[in-house]
């Protein structure tokens, strides 16, 4: 009875400091509204040029703080933005269709910025949030410059058979071992599983049209070992004012190296 007693009492003691853990990050942003009633967590620190930092599939903001570019950016003096992307981390996750389709991640990301009143600025995302990137690209005039992060060409095909399948994989479908590696991390950290399917069944392209008509600078940012989504060099090729640049590590190292760092900075200060 007393080991129950003890057990109790430190579940319980575990439990309210993860609440208040969880409380705390919560605080330390801010919602906004966005177009379609759905509620977006984001963060602001510094006082600078405003970059967006986007983050990739099952992501939220917060992992951009154990990468160097968060902490280089505000020494350099920049306004730094992160967001927890509709279906992710402190923000809604709505389970209809709708609320995933037609470009609805950059469109929080565009009424973001328009309701914090910003007229220009620079995005960085990194994987899944390079897609969403290159909608803005699309559909943003605002955007100055970007940086696509372990990212190919393979977004561009709107049947990108490993979207198809991740989809069709966290449906419940058990014939596509291919993305078997993502599915079960997606099982074993307790994701919502319909708000990852919706994210990826929705998961926007940009054609080789729209490619060819971006004319803001682009940088295009790839770890030496990494050999998903596709091939950067066609990307690069794809985008009229791309630059391509390679750094240490595979897709889910580079993002948090010096070098990767270090070559965000110099091209957004070129």
């Amino acid at each position: 009875m007393k080991r129950y007693i003890r057990g109790l009492i430190v579940f319980s003691i575990l439990l309210f400091l993860t609440i208040r853990v969880f409380s705390q990050a919560a605080t330390e942003g801010s919602y906004f509204t966005s177009f379609d009633g759905v509620k977006i967590y984001y963060e602001v620190k510094g006082e600078g040029y405003p970059v967006i930092l986007i983050h990739g599939f099952s992501g939220t903001g917060q992992g951009w703080k154990s990468c160097a570019v968060y902490d280089d950016l505000l020494k350099e003096g920049y306004k730094v933005i992160i967001i927890d992307q509709r279906g992710n981390g402190h923000s809604d996750k709505p389970h209809t269709d709708e609320a995933y389709a037609n470009d609805a991640e950059a469109k929080d990301i565009i009424a973001l910025m328009s309701s914090l009143n910003i007229k220009n600025y620079d995005a960085v995302g990194y994987s899944r949030g390079s897609i969403i990137t290159s909608r803005l690209l699309v559909l943003d005039k605002r955007i100055h410059k970007a940086v696509m992060g372990g990212m190919g060409d393979a977004y561009t095909n709107p049947d990108w058979p490993r979207r198809v399948h991740a989809y069709k994989a966290l449906m419940g479908d058990t014939t596509l071992h291919d993305v078997d590696d993502m599915v079960k991390y997606i099982r074993s950290q307790h994701f919502d599983e319909l708000t990852m399917a919706l994210q990826q069944k929705y998961q926007p392209s940009t054609n080789k049209k729209e490619l060819a008509a971006v004319r803001k600078p682009v940088l295009i940012i790839r770890g030496t070992a990494d050999k998903e989504n596709g091939s950067e060099i066609v990307l690069n090729k794809l985008i009229p004012h791309s630059s391509l640049d390679y750094v240490p590590g595979n897709h889910n190292t580079a993002i948090r190296n010096t070098e990767f760092s270090e070559s965000v900075l110099k091209f957004l200060k070129d």
